[in-house]
Parts: structure tokens; C-alpha cells; sequence
């Protein structure tokens, strides 16, 4: 099949650093072309995968006139090749599609974060047809439903082959481990809570956000707390240092404030190993078999205790479940299922 792939040129794909959903993108990609389709994907410049890459957009830009670019960008692309493509795949803002929302191809509008059901009714309005949504877990397609439209769910895939399963790791002194963006929804202060009940180390990494309120959430909440001793930050990681990382935490701590749509980083804790430990939000809940892959919890006393359960989880059993819900084969067969049922109709 020629498959057209869309992603927003926020973040390069795949992510040098931060960017899970770019990951998950260049993932699809490299995967559907050993598989023998004809990939193409649209994304910022950078970016590179086994198939064809045609960037557009401005690395880092994001603004309201670079998306109204951007999209004037693509709907020329999509009136010069009409035909072109078999099945397009969205993962970007779903004005990418307002060209070919009304026409005979097969479409999917990928969503990794709380939707407005407004936007089905609009395309809805604009004559969409063959068009299916997905979402990266139930809670995120929850909040499009009301707005109409064919969903299904689809979560996010890590490659087991870039992880190491380290099942030596002891629960008991091993370090706790936060990794992601350091905004307060994602919650590292409540880990550095966790720690400090408990006398165990601490291990942060992740970017700093650009936003001028998360910055002074960091300086003045969590940049106090890291003394280098139980509190260490070790700034972004890459995929090696984060299979070093997670692979070496007695615990993933995921002490999420919002409605999280379903991580990366979960399903990669998994496949080092290590459990996860996360406050019941989101599509995270999704991801976890209580007290065999993890624990969910409500409140930061929950947690703690959690954390003394730790010795009741077999890592080779995280590892296992990892790799039969979220590898990347499993996900993509997930995608490539419902490509060849959408081209069929």
C-alpha cells in the first residue's frame, strides 16, 4: 500500500530527546516499509526514516501563523497529488486533512491528547467521508465520542529490541525514577514527596519546559529539592541513557495531575523491567495490571505504600506484558489491520 504518514513539525521524528509520539511515528514508519508498503512521511525538517521523507514546517515553531502556513503548506501538496496515496494517516492537527476530508481515500486522524468533540462535528459538516479516528487510549477516545465519528483505540508502541530487561535490579535500594517533560502536571514533586517519606533516591531527567510558568514551577519547587544525594537531576536522556535509567529503577514513578493520554515511557519501563507506580489519571491506568506490572494510586500515601510492595513484582513479567500489548509489532499490526479494512470499504 502507498501510505502517507503526517506528523506536526514540532519535533523531528524520531525525537533526539523529548518527543514520544515522534518515536511512535518513526516506529510506524520504519516498521510498514519492512513490512513492503511504499511510506511517505510529512514532518518536520530533520526528521528521517526507511521510507520517503518530505519535510515542511520550522523545527520548534508553533505559533498560530506557522499552522495556518503549514496547512496552506499541505493542502497544496494534496492538490498536486490527487491519488497519490492509498491511506493517509494523520497524526498532526486535523486541518492538515481539510483538502481531502471529502474524498474517496481512506483516512485516519491520530489523537495523543484530550479532543474537542467540535472538530468531528466541523469535519462532519465539511462532508468528511472515509474518515476513522483513533486514540492512544480509552480515556483521550472518550473525549472525542461526543462529537461523533467511527474510533477505535490504539496505544502507543515501544521497540523491545532497544530496551534491556535488567531483572537483577533489587526493589529494596534501588533508585526511584521520574523521567519526563518537567511541567507540574507531570507531577516530580509529588516524587520527590514519595522520596523524601521514604529516605530513597531519586533519580529525575527530562527537558525543561519553555513555558515562562513551568520554568519558575522548576526553579522554585524542584531545583531546591535536588541536593545530588537523594534527589539527583540529570537533565534530557537519550535511548540508550534511558534503557541505562529505567532498566537500573527499582520503580517508573508516574505521579501524573492531568488527564495524560497514554506515555511512551510506560510501555518502555515495561520493557527494561521495571514496574510502574502512577497516580490513576489519563489513559495511564490503561497501562498498568495492578500489582502485577505496577500500582495505581490515588494519593501520594498510596504511593509510598506501593513502593514496599515492590518485591511482590516478577520484571521479567513486566518485560513480557510490555512486549505482547505495546511492542511495535503488535502496535502496528493494530494500524495495518485497520488500513486494509478502511481501504476495503
Amino acid at each position: 500500500m502507498r501510505i502517507l504518514l503526517i506528523m506536526d513539525p514540532l519535533i523531528a521524528v524520531p525525537p533526539r530527546h523529548y518527543g514520544g509520539i515522534e518515536r511512535v511515528v518513526a516506529d510506524l514508519a520504519d516498521e510498514l516499509v519492512h513490512r513492503g508498503h511504499e511510506v511517505t512521511l510529512w514532518a518536520a525538517p530533520g526528521s528521517h526514516i526507511d521510507g520517503a521523507l518530505e519535510p515542511f514546517g520550522h523545527e520548534g515553531e508553533w505559533t498560530r501563523w506557522s499552522n495556518a502556513r503549514n496547512t496552506a503548506v499541505l493542502t497544496a501538496r494534496f492538490l498536486r497529488r490527487p491519488g497519490a496515496y492509498d491511506v493517509v494517516h494523520n497524526f498532526g492537527r486535523l486541518a492538515y486533512l481539510t483538502t481531502v476530508l471529502s474524498r474517496n481515500v481512506p483516512k485516519v486522524q491520530t489523537y495523543m491528547r484530550r479532543v474537542n468533540p467540535d472538530n468531528m462535528r466541523r469535519a462532519s459538516s465539511l462532508g468528511a467521508r472515509r474518515l476513522h479516528y483513533t486514540a492512544v487510549s480509552e480515556a483521550i477516545a472518550d473525549t472525542g465520542k461526543p462529537g461523533g465519528g467511527d474510533w477505535s483505540v490504539i496505544y502507543n508502541c515501544a521497540s523491545p529490541e532497544r530496551y534491556t530487561c535488567r531483572t537483577d535490579t533489587d526493589p529494596r535500594t534501588a533508585p526511584l525514577v521520574f523521567l519526563g517533560r518537567l511541567e507540574r502536571c507531570k507531577g516530580a514533586h509529588s516524587a520527590i514527596e514519595v522520596a523524601r517519606r521514604l529516605n530513597r533516591r531519586l533519580i529525575i531527567a527530562g527537558n525543561l519546559s519553555t513555558l515562562p510558568e513551568e520554568r519558575e514551577y522548576f526553579h522554585s519547587t524542584i531545583e531546591p529539592a535536588i541536593d545530588g544525594q537523594l534527589v539527583s537531576y540529570i537533565g534530557p536522556v537519550d535511548d540508550r541513557q534511558k534503557d541505562e535509567l529505567l532498566g537500573s529503577a527499582a520503580a517508573f514513578l508516574l505521579p501524573i495531575e492531568w488527564l495524560e493520554p497514554f506515555p511512551v515511557v510506560l510501555p518502555e519501563a515495561l520493557l527494561c523491567g521495571t514496574p510502574v507506580v502512577a497516580f490513576r489519571q489519563g489513559g495511564v491506568p490503561e497501562g498498568i495490571d495492578h500489582g502485577r506490572t505496577g500500582f495505581v494510586c490515588d494519593t501520594v500515601d498510596e504511593m509510598v505504600a506501593a513502593i514496599g510492595r515492590l518485591d511482590e513484582i516478577d520484571r521479567a513479567e513486566c518485560r513480557a506484558e510490555g512486549g505482547r500489548r505495546f511492542s511495535t509489532k503488535t502496535i502496528v499490526d493494530d494500524y495495518e489491520r485497520l488500513y486494509v479494512r478502511l481501504h476495503a470499504d
